[in-house]
């Protein structure tokens, strides 16, 4: 059994490769209106909010063994779970799609220019192909293949790195973003791997080591392909990066860069979508759910709109930030588990209210975004109310 038990190395290389992604390179295009001093200030504070609350939720599956949607019933019950697990096989079933077609757009760019393969849907059918390839061979034994192509896009990131902050900044642009907007946008994307992070922790030799490697590493990186995207728009006014490989001469490598770091990020997507499916159903298996959940993403990268994401991290945002908030409260302050009971109607009641929150913290422009203050009242709450519980039980007790 411990043979089976992935590596904290391995578990770090797995969140570089979901921090290398062209989606986190777009978002951070978004945030060049700030110029790079407060736009690095931006990212740097949006990332810590977002990956303090991703290493947390690292931690419960890590030290429980359980799957991300597994630790879920532990604060909503077994039934209640039901619900973000549909949900997040839903978010993780978009998400593939969005990588799939970024990856598929951007690849194109370069190898219409260069060979005059200039058709998507081709792109889309090998990343996808490539991705079934992933989840096929399994985390637990891509370790070899995971080092080689870590290595590889390591290397190439730097390259890319070294092209975009080379020269003087571009013409500024115009300030259309608050720094409060530009934090959020950093924490979203920590906060769009807060369902599946315990997928990964759960099997590692040694939790809670792993849980803090993969914080540090996907912080580290996800920052670095944000500086990346926002340089690129800054330093050449340009917010493809493909345009800006083929500017700099990276042709077959920027299709290397492109390709590997979609499938590396896509490949986490499509396996929790199946770990997930799984805790909605045992007749439900992890891997076949797993390559059809990959398979519908290649179709709908192919033949839907499905390119933007933007607001779509935002929901996501205010699904998973209140779940993973009462799941906290639960877990580290209250000692509470509910897995014996079908569904704890105070939590869901909880976490509809801070849903409903995010959103209306959508409008309010604070200095944090909205994650931080969303979580801390939604903590808050929960915390209050089971104090208040206990308390009158003792009261009732008492009479």
């Amino acid at each position: 059994m411990e043979a089976k038990k992935t590596s904290t190395l391995g578990n770090g290389l797995i969140w570089f490769g979901a921090a290398v992604s062209i989606a986190e390179i777009l978002t951070g295009t978004y945030i060049a209106p700030l110029g790079m001093q407060k736009g690095m200030a931006a990212i740097l504070l949006g990332h810590l909010i977002g990956c303090l609350l991703f290493c947390l939720a690292g931690l419960i599956g890590g030290q429980t063994g359980k799957s991300a949607m597994e630790t879920v019933k532990m604060s909503f019950g077994s039934k209640g779970a039901l619900l973000f697990a549909v949900l997040n096989v839903l978010q993780l079933v978009g998400w593939t799609a969005i990588m799939i077609i970024n990856g598929a757009q951007a690849t194109t760019v370069i190898t219409g220019k260069l060979w005059g393969i200039d058709q998507t849907w081709i792109w889309c059918l090998a990343i996808g192909a490539l991705i079934i390839l992933w989840v096929t061979i399994g985390i637990k034994n891509i370790g070899k293949l995971n080092y080689i192509a870590m290595g590889a896009l390591f290397i190439l990131t730097i390259i890319l790195s070294t092209v975009v902050f080379k020269g003087t900044p571009a013409a500024s642009v115009e300030n259309s973003l608050s720094f409060g907007a530009a934090v959020e946008l950093s924490a979203a994307m920590p906060l769009s791997w807060l369902p599946l992070i315990s997928d990964y922790t759960r099997d590692a030799k040694k939790p809670c080591q792993a849980t803090v490697v993969s914080t540090l590493v996907y912080f580290a990186g996800s920052c670095w392909m944000y500086a990346i995207g926002m340089g690129a728009a800054v330093f050449t006014g340009e917010t493809q990066i493909s345009n800006i490989m083929l500017q700099a001469g990276l042709g077959i490598a920027g299709v290397l860069i492109l390709v590997v770091s979609t499938v590396t990020t896509t490949f986490l997507d499509a396996f929790s979508a199946g770990v997930s499916a799984e805790s909605i159903s045992r007749r439900l298996k992890e891997k076949p759910m797993a390559i059809g959940v990959a398979v519908v993403g290649i179709l709908l990268s192919i033949f839907t709109p499905i390119q933007s994401f933007e607001g779509f991290l935002y929901l996501i945002g205010s699904v998973f930030a209140p779940m993973i908030a009462i799941q906290i409260a639960d877990y580290f302050i209250l000692k509470r588990r509910s897995d014996a009971c079908s569904a704890d109607w105070v939590n869901l009641v909880l976490w509809g209210i801070g849903f409903l929150i995010y959103r209306m913290f959508m409008r309010i422009d604070t200095p944090v975004g909205q994650t931080l203050p969303v979580m801390l009242v939604i903590i808050a709450l929960c915390v209050l109310v089971r104090k208040i519980g206990v308390f009158q039980k003792k009261a009732d007790g008492g009479v």
